[in-house]
């Protein structure tokens, strides 16, 4: 039997599993904010090296600063919360339990896989230091796989919020979501307006909330049939306009990812141009739900999807590791001249053509990854209360170690 003839059967079997009431466009708006996370990592994160050896974060932004419209790409957190407002709203809608066991069961399958990547690194790290990898190496690891992470704290949270959400949508519609708006931009003008001086700089933590809760509102919203194609249009247009206007008027930074060195940054925390870009990426995604829709209709298309949404979690939590699978090897054999495109400086087209190239290595990498990890997405029925203390107590110590705590 061909690879063709197999791929083939796995996509009719996953089509005729598919209950006929899936909605199909979420999962895929869901699964392309998802491939976008480590796309945007891979390309837009690189490392040098030390004359011992040691890898060092360095960011490609930060020499060519023409690449921060790739950011607006492929920064798709606000797609994210809003399929997740809209599949938390239809979750609880549905539930046949409290609403405490309905939010016991999210945090639980948000918390496994973090849990398990973080014990698996504490592990690893003593095992990788005393095989002969730097200890720069080992904190520059660290901290890449603890980056992605504050988005579950903050995803952990927007969820605990989904009844208040579902009260305000059904009162407001979709215009439940612009104080959130409100309060982001009254921060902003404290912030960076001409109070800036007096203000003390732990206001901007106030944008957290409503930065990110902004998409998923929009999306319990949607969810409770109350943004229609109307409201898509006004979403799309409205945050077109803001953004353009935070950019030319306002000087906004062009990044919507943090460029080291940079005096302002977007996302952490989040300034007004974050709910301005979820505005124009929502009201595409309204608008085109019924296209996506006729189009994930073909099994062959569908079935990337399901899988991907089946590893959602997976995907987060381990991606940087696939790519330090390629580079802390690349640090070794390229010495202090480095590997083109992994542990050279990201200082020239070179780098980007190279580092494209290494792409589909980390990708491959991440599968292999993947076929172990997602074990941590199912139920840890088989552990025992000791396993997962001891778990615990390994992701904690990590977290200690990645924040440079010790």
């Amino acid at each position: 039997m061909s690879a063709l003839t197999m791929l083939k059967g796995t996509a009719d079997r996953i089509e005729r599993q598919t209950p006929a009431h899936r909605d199909r466009a979420v999962d895929g708006l869901r699964a392309l904010a998802l491939l976008a996370v480590p796309t945007g990592h891979w390309l837009l994160g690189g490392f040098t090296v030390d004359s011992e050896g040691g890898l060092h974060n360095a960011s490609p932004l930060s020499a060519f600063g023409g690449l921060a419209p790739a950011s607006w790409v492929l920064q798709m957190l606000g797609i994210f919360f809003l399929v997740g407002g809209y599949a938390s709203a239809l979750s609880f809608r549905r539930r046949t339990g409290s609403a405490g066991a309905w939010l016991k069961g999210r945090i639980a399958r948000l918390g496994r896989p973090v849990l398990g990547v973080t014990a698996v690194w504490a592990l690893a790290a003593p095992v990788l230091y005393a095989a002969g990898v730097p200890e720069a190496t080992l904190r520059t690891g660290a901290t890449l796989v603890i980056q992605p992470l504050w988005f579950v704290g903050v995803y952990v949270v927007v969820t605990a919020l989904t009844p208040y959400c579902m009260r305000a949508a059904h009162r407001l519609g979709g215009w439940a979501a612009a104080p959130l708006v409100g309060s982001v931009a009254v921060v902003d003008f404290l912030r960076y307006g001409p109070l800036a001086d007096s203000v003390p700089s732990g206001l901007a933590l106030i944008n957290i909330l409503p930065g990110w809760l902004f998409a998923y509102q929009l999306g319990v919203s949607w969810g409770e049939g109350r943004i229609g194609r109307r409201g898509g249009v006004l979403l799309l247009t409205g945050g077109a306009v803001l953004f353009a206007t935070l950019l030319t008027v306002f000087h906004y930074p062009a990044s919507m990812v943090g460029v080291p060195g940079a005096a302002r940054t977007n996302s952490h925390p989040p300034s007004l141009l974050v709910p301005a870009l979820a505005a124009v990426q929502s009201g595409a995604a309204i608008l085109l739900r019924d296209r996506l829709a006729k189009v994930l209709a073909r099994p062959a298309l569908w079935a990337p999807v399901v899988v991907i949404n089946l590893c959602a979690m997976t995907i987060l939590c381990w991606h940087q590791t696939a790519m330090l699978a390629a580079a802390v090897p690349g640090s070794f054999m390229g010495g202090v001249s480095g590997t083109a495109g992994l542990t050279t400086a990201p200082d020239g087209l070179g780098w980007i053509a190279a580092r494209v190239a290494w792409m589909p290595v980390f990708a491959v990498l991440l599968v292999a990854i993947a076929r172990h990890a997602r074990r941590f997405e199912e139920p840890w029925r088989k552990a025992t209360a000791v396993r997962r203390a001891v778990a615990g107590l390994l992701a904690a110590g990590f977290a200690v170690f990645a924040l440079g705590l010790a």
